[in-house]
């Protein structure tokens, strides 16, 4: 009789586990917030600026956040002509780094994590000329947590 309430508990379990409300949560990490819809609901939640030693100020980096979607990435305006690499972090230790290629405007932006309930922040660096004579550049948001 044990094994049997055992069994129906555990298979309980998985069925929770395997819901639909549950597989949607986790089906948004590491993927685009503009192709997934989930930045229509985008908001800044910190913002900083990337700096470079030598040019000074080349950029703004983002941390959103979707209210909808309940999940963080990084975005960034900088030079059309730069190429880089956007980061996402969570306090949880997970992680997702995007490299992008020069235009697009200047725009560009990295996948997303969930983190409803979590501390997350983000990063960028770029470069622009091969990176030659100081022409590299990085920023990082302070920590959002929500």
């Amino acid at each position: 009789m044990k094994r049997r309430v055992l069994a129906v508990a555990i298979g309980a379990l998985a069925v929770l586990a395997s819901s639909p409300a549950a597989a949607q949560a986790a089906s948004y990490d590491h993927k685009d917030p503009y192709k997934s819809g989930c930045g229509t609901s985008a908001r800044a939640v910190r913002s900083a600026k990337i700096v470079s030693r030598a040019n000074g100020e080349v950029g703004t980096v983002k941390l959103m956040w979707s209210s909808r979607c309940q999940t963080n990435w990084t975005e960034i305006k900088t030079g059309t002509s730069m190429t880089g690499t956007v980061n996402v972090y969570t306090a949880d230790g997970r992680s997702d780094s995007f490299r992008f290629k020069a235009g697009n405007g200047g725009r560009h932006w990295g996948n997303m994590l969930k983190a409803r309930g979590i501390c997350a922040w983000g990063s960028v660096s770029v470069q622009w000329n091969g990176g030659r004579g100081g022409q590299n550049a990085q920023g990082t948001t302070s920590k959002a947590c929500g």
